[in-house]
């Protein structure tokens, strides 16, 4: 059995396990919403499925408040994050250019200063029999910090609801890097990744995805506010091909549209897609440097 370990503990976020419980707790407080974000609670409620989110990777003192705003905001009577499914991919991108273009961890465990969190191998094992490219690897995870700074939030949400009488029971993860931007490819994985969720949902079981991925790198305020405007626009209406269009016409530095274009492909082929934006903020808000940011955003999609 694979065990992950920490690579960025003590950079991006606490070491210490006390430290890092009351850092999250504090973000996890419901945020004020993004402009334009509908965070009534009562927006999607209404016959509306959560598949999934969106959320930053960067250090806790720059996206700690977007990731945690956005899992703390309203859903259906409770949170997103109580509300997010049990079984969970989790799709990143590749920041060090190592392993499979599509790699799966596909068992064992990544362990946190909180503790271990196990990998789903049945649902990992799934993907990797679906026609979409993935394959198992490890090497593409081991020096990449984009999933591993989201868990620690994951481990500190409650346990996911019952269903069918079924007692609540602790989240389970696929990770998937992500390290192509072919729209064809994107579109297979896509088309793979919707058919295995749909096969799990329709036998009862609860799967959804996160996505993780930072916004527009160091350009200034103005400019990146302009570009990730631009790319939200395409998330916002679900349309993975617009996203990969107008990310590479405008050179927006989304690290993670390979990410999520694919999850975008998948949500569209599950049904009536929606998404909104909960929050979006910069670095700037943190370091008050406005020369040089990255923007960071919090997503909520879902079918109706």
């Amino acid at each position: 059995m694979s065990t992950r370990h920490p690579i960025v503990a003590g950079r991006f976020y606490p070491a210490d396990a006390a430290q890092l419980k009351k850092e999250i707790k504090a973000w996890l407080m419901p945020a004020a919403p993004a402009a334009g974000a509908a965070l009534d609670g009562h927006l999607r409620d209404a016959g509306a499925s959560l598949l999934g989110l969106m959320l930053p990777h960067a250090g806790y003192v720059y996206c700690g408040r977007i990731i945690g705003g956005t899992l703390g905001s309203p859903w259906k009577n409770s949170t997103v994050g109580a509300s997010l499914p049990q079984r969970l991919f989790i799709l990143c991108p590749n920041h060090t250019g190592q392993g499979k273009p599509l790699g799966v961890w596909a068992d064992g465990q990544w362990m946190t200063p909180l503790g271990a969190m196990q990998v789903d191998e049945e649902l990992a094992q799934a993907l990797l029999k679906a026609p979409g490219g993935f394959l198992p690897d490890e090497l593409s995870h081991l020096g990449e910090h984009s999933i591993e700074v989201l868990l620690p939030f994951l481990q500190s949400l409650p346990p996911a609801a019952a269903h069918g009488g079924s007692p609540a029971a602790a989240r389970t993860i696929v990770p998937v890097c992500v390290g192509l931007r072919r729209p064809d490819a994107l579109h297979a994985a896509g088309l793979a990744l919707a058919q295995v969720m749909d096969d799990f949902r329709a036998s009862g079981q609860d799967v959804g995805f996160i996505v993780s991925s930072d916004m527009n790198h160091y350009q200034n305020q103005d400019q990146t506010l302009h570009k990730d405007a631009q790319a939200l626009a395409q998330a916002l209406t679900c349309d993975p091909e617009g996203l990969l269009s107008v990310v590479d016409q405008e050179s927006i530095t989304m690290c993670g549209v390979g990410a999520l274009a694919l999850a975008l492909f998948a949500v569209r082929t599950l049904g009536n897609p929606w998404a909104e934006l909960s929050l979006y903020d910069t670095s700037a808000a943190a370091s008050g440097n406005t020369s040089r940011v990255v923007g960071y955003a919090g997503l909520r999609f879902g079918i109706a």
